[in-house]
């Protein structure tokens, strides 16, 4: 079965997989965590920087993207809204 994720999904991911390395990843750790192409990737990134989500840390010559309030906000409200769409069978 060839199934797409939707963006909203692939946003959760990244979001996730961020907050799983305590709060901060580096772009190879979201790119494997994420399940993402490079060139989606820097996309995604970008996105959720504009929108506040996320952040872009340089440490010691180490680029990191790091969650923010906003970010695990919405990663909170995106889990019950998957956890409501399993209960009836409804993809996002």
């Amino acid at each position: 079965m060839n199934e797409r994720r939707s963006k909203i999904s692939i946003l959760g991911d990244i979001l996730r997989t961020i907050q799983r390395k305590e709060g901060k990843a580096k772009p190879t750790h979201i790119l494997y965590g994420a399940n993402l192409s490079h060139d989606r990737l820097k996309e995604y990134l970008q996105k959720l920087m504009l929108d506040g989500f996320i952040e872009k840390v340089d440490e010691n010559g180490h680029v990191y993207y790091k969650i923010t309030e906003k970010g695990l906000n919405f990663l909170s409200e995106f889990r019950k809204i998957q956890k409501f769409s399993d209960a009836f069978g409804i993809e996002i």
